[in-house]
């Protein structure tokens, strides 16, 4: 049975949930746990572990899932398993380095974080730490149209420019604001989103009711009961819906008007001239995800953009579709040469990124990796994820005769495994 607080904390928190949200009006955050000793946690699996403990069934399996079958969203993972390093011996590996630049910023390894979204309901406040963990560290950090957190929130809480993924939307008005407001923040590209015209059927979370903050419903009610962490953590904090959307968009000045604006938002008839005009409406570094066909991707260089990304959505979108390290080596093939070639999707080890650099991506973005670690442990799982993947890169690496990633190609791989 739940214990008395956390009766108390879930009594509380839906008798305070916000029925409207005020914009920049919040404190900024503080850092007030304990650090805490990661060092068992080894590998993103045990973040994940701990994660799906500690957070909401709903949106762990917000985080956790894929369209229909998931066939896409499992192979996004196992295909990497397929392919097989070249081991080499007595090289020199020291002063190893995994520095390169994405778009031309410097990275202390190839990787950026995602825009995800729901990210702060797996945590109180999660875009904000983890745009903090990964300023940090040295990777940037994307902020999703559907965050929790808005991009004042963000950039009010943070010091490093961020990116901002933009989903067109039929409010057009609406979308034209946001492009000023991630301009207004000193957002330093602007991610289009291209593969979310429709939305693909995500099983689990029609049968989860899926919803920020949660419904209180007799099943959610029981659900929150054993995560007190979580209840608490969200009793402070006032960031508890789609803060970049209420009290922005026309008509949405509460949840109830906002489940039947975003039912209605997501554009079908979004085109190429479309990005043209948000091309020029931006004025700064334009990234294209959701590529996955050569044709697509060479529309994309004629459309001007920095770079793209090779992404199936995570395997949330068009369930059947391949795995995106299966695309990557035609759409390198195509247009590698004209424009920086990023992977996005499946990624769950420093091995993976590196056999992702390997077949010619020169970038790679993580969703699931370190939403598990903000699940569990906050800014520091965050962290931890981005500990994990640089040494698990850096070592692999080391092994196959390396010591700068620039120096890395698919010689590095065993012919016939990819």
């Amino acid at each position: 049975m739940p214990s008395e607080n956390c009766k108390t904390a879930l009594n509380i928190y839906y008798k305070n949930k916000p029925r409207r949200t005020t914009i920049n009006t919040q404190q900024p955050i503080r850092e007030i746990e304990m650090k805490r000793d990661l060092s068992k946690m080894t590998c993103i699996e045990d973040l994940r572990r701990v994660a799906q403990r500690k957070v909401p069934r709903m949106f762990y399996d917000y985080a956790d899932s894929g369209s229909w079958t998931e066939s896409t969203y499992r192979a996004n993972s196992s295909d990497f398993q397929d392919i097989k390093f070249r081991q080499r011996v007595l090289v020199d590996m020291e002063g190893r380095s995994l520095a390169t630049k994405m778009i031309g910023e410097e990275v202390k390894m190839p990787l950026a974080i995602a825009p995800t979204g729901f990210t702060g309901m797996q945590h109180a406040d999660g875009e904000i730490l983890a745009a903090r963990a990964a300023e940090k560290f040295g990777v940037p950090f994307s902020l999703s149209t559907m965050s929790i957190c808005s991009i004042e929130d963000v950039a009010e809480n943070t010091s490093a420019p961020f990116w901002f993924q933009l989903y067109v939307m039929r409010d057009r008005e609406f979308m034209e604001n946001l492009i000023k407001r991630a301009q207004a923040a000193k957002c330093s590209a602007l991610i289009l989103t291209a593969d979310l015209q429709v939305l693909g059927q995500r099983n689990k979370d029609i049968k989860n009711g899926l919803s920020a903050p949660p419904k209180p419903t007799i099943a959610n009610m029981i659900n929150l009961a054993t995560k007190p962490e979580w209840c608490m953590k969200m009793l402070n904090t006032e960031r508890r819906t789609f803060r970049n959307i209420v009290g922005h968009a026309k008509n949405v000045g509460d949840l109830s008007s906002l489940s039947s604006w975003t039912a209605e938002q997501f554009d079908p008839r979004l085109s190429w001239d479309d990005v043209a005009r948000i091309k020029d409406m931006w004025g700064g570094k334009l990234i294209i995800k959701g590529i996955m066909e050569p044709e697509d991707a060479e529309l994309a260089v004629k459309s001007g953009a920095d770079a793209l990304i090779v992404s199936n959505h995570g395997g949330r979108q068009l369930d059947g579709a391949p795995s995106t390290i299966k695309a990557l080596p035609d759409v390198v093939s195509a247009v590698g040469s004209d424009i920086e070639v990023w992977l996005d999707s499946g990624i769950r080890s420093g091995q993976d990124i590196l056999k992702a650099w390997a077949l010619g991506a020169r970038g790679t973005m993580i969703g699931r990796a370190f939403l598990y670690g903000l699940g569990a442990y906050g800014e520091e799982g965050v962290t931890r994820a981005l500990e994990i993947l640089y040494k698990e890169m850096d070592i692999s690496m080391a092994f196959t005769g390396h010591r700068n990633i620039h120096d890395v190609t698919e010689d590095i791989l065993v012919k016939g495994t990819y």
